[in-house]
């Protein structure tokens, strides 16, 4: 029974030196492929950063507008409509030239119940912002908004529920693109230094002279003159020499 028992003792060790050398062996061969996946991936998020910069900087110029009466029957149609509803509610003049493209978002409903938004992209940016600016002011249920990718505008529907928390909580909270920024607050409430109150105000306090010029120069040098000119004289009569 011993040296079953040794001989069973010999044959687990051989088998776990042998167990070790196939996993140190294995281990050897994945580390180029680990190294391999590392880089794919550092790679991909690399790749993932510039399309969203991309896609972003394709989107900046770009307005959704939402609600207008699908009532034209060309681009050159559309682009009047669109044009006379700024000139109305916000007073803003847009030209032709100002427009890059437009179209209506979606498939066409032939009964025309819906009224499929439209996406208006302009040439310039400060156009596009101007009437960002005044989105507010348009009326009859017409609204605008920015013209987010689909993943954003899902990023921006989960942080909704946290924007209105923060809010409630009395703290200043805004959705910018796809981050939620929180400060603590509310905005317009900027904390202001306290002039300290035996500091005197910026009238009482004597202005200094920062620099002499060559006429302040002149000027002194004439009232010195003058104060030398000015200083009393001996009244007594001189003495008679002998």
């Amino acid at each position: 029974m011993d040296s079953l028992q040794e001989l069973f003792e010999q044959v687990k060790l051989e088998m776990s030196k042998q167990t070790k050398e196939i996993v140190a062996q294995l281990d050897e061969k994945l580390v180029p492929l680990t190294r391999e996946i590392d880089e794919l991936r550092f790679e991909n998020e690399i790749l993932k950063e510039k399309i969203y910069y991309l896609e972003k900087h394709k989107r900046a110029n770009n307005i959704i507008l939402y609600g207008l009466h699908e009532s034209e029957d060309s681009i050159k149609t559309l682009i009047q409509l669109v044009k006379k509803k700024f000139k109305d509610d916000l007073n803003i003049v847009v030209e032709d030239r100002d427009i890059n493209t437009i179209y209506r978002l979606g498939k066409i409903d032939k009964q025309k119940e819906k009224r499929r938004p439209i996406l208006i992209s302009f040439v310039n940016n400060w156009k596009k912002s101007d009437i960002m600016k005044n989105k507010n002011k348009l009326n009859n249920n017409i609204y605008a908004s920015e013209d987010y990718p689909k993943d954003v505008l899902n990023k921006r529907r989960e942080l909704q529920s946290k924007l209105e928390e923060e809010r409630k909580k009395g703290n200043y909270a805004i959705i910018n693109y796809d981050r939620l920024i929180v400060k603590e607050g509310k905005p317009g409430n900027v904390k202001r230094k306290r002039d300290s109150p035996a500091s005197p105000s910026i009238s009482e306090q004597p202005c200094k002279q920062q620099f002499t010029t060559k006429a302040n120069r002149r000027n002194a040098f004439d009232l010195m003159r003058n104060r030398s000119n000015s200083l009393p004289t001996d009244n007594h009569p001189s003495k008679p020499e002998a």
